[in-house]
């Protein structure tokens, strides 16, 4: 019986749409991240609440919030920090970096999702929020409820390492991963690391939906998102107009459902 997850969850979804309007698929997918124990990629065009979702969820759960500007000239210690000389004093003196270190070394898990525009409804409401005194500059301004608990989201992650998953599941799952090496426009495919990944999402995925244990819609629903970055196409797949998600959903297409 889970005790944690599904409420954390939906206070986490309740804050979160305070201020985000529409994205509800990537709050779950950035909120699967955050249970597996990982970190996200969002990708998007401008101005579709990238920055702002992770704000806001930064709040939430009561952690440190940064931002980093990636340019080609961009070096380890523009992230880390870096000891600067102080001709004055004839010292150096340590200047933190959006992540400083230790957290620098964290282990993380890189879930890449592609943020789309939002419906004409959705927009609609946006531009309404904001004549009526919304800013997303000033956050602080906005009714956030962080968790009740410091400790609340390690409990949640608990319960998800504990999720079971069968063994059929377990192989259905691998024989996703394993294709994407033999699939004809891929030239590299997805690494055991990447059937890891897939497992713990899908547990995540399952707790957030009420269950203690993963089943193979939790593995197909999410296989997209962890295995997209993890795949690398042929050129002349690519000019024809394959996508890592097309290949994806390509493997899922022909592999066997476990009963």
């Amino acid at each position: 019986m889970l005790q944690y997850v599904p409420a954390t969850v939906e206070h986490i979804r309740a804050e979160l749409r305070k201020v985000i309007v529409g994205q509800d698929e990537v709050i779950e997918q950035v909120l699967v991240a955050l249970l597996a124990e990982g970190h996200a990629l969002l990708e998007g065009v401008p101005g579709t609440a990238k920055t702002l979702l992770v704000k806001t969820l930064a709040r939430i759960v009561g952690a440190d919030f940064s931002r980093i500007q990636f340019t080609p000239d961009l070096m380890p210690s523009d992230i880390t920090g870096t000891n600067v000389f102080n001709v004055a004093t004839a010292s150096f003196s340590l200047r933190r970096g959006p992540v400083p270190l230790p957290e620098a070394q964290l282990d993380r898990f890189l879930l890449k999702i592609i943020i789309g525009y939002p419906s004409p409804d959705e927009e609609t409401r946006i531009v309404s929020n904001w004549d009526e005194g919304f800013n997303a500059r000033r956050l602080n301004q906005v009714d956030i409820q962080s968790l009740a608990e410091p400790d609340e989201v390690a409990r949640c992650r608990a319960e998800v390492r504990a999720t079971r998953m069968e063994p059929g599941v377990q192989r259905y799952l691998v024989e996703i991963v394993r294709r994407t090496r033999e699939h004809p426009s891929v030239a590299y495919g997805a690494s055991p690391r990447a059937s890891v990944a897939l497992l713990l999402c899908s547990k995540a995925l399952a707790t957030m939906r009420g269950r203690d244990f993963s089943t193979p819609d939790d593995v197909r629903d999410i296989a997209r998102p962890v295995l997209r970055h993890r795949i690398s196409l042929r050129a002349e797949a690519e000019l024809d107009g394959a996508t890592a998600d097309s290949v994806v959903n390509d493997i899922l297409s022909t592999v066997e459902v476990p009963r």
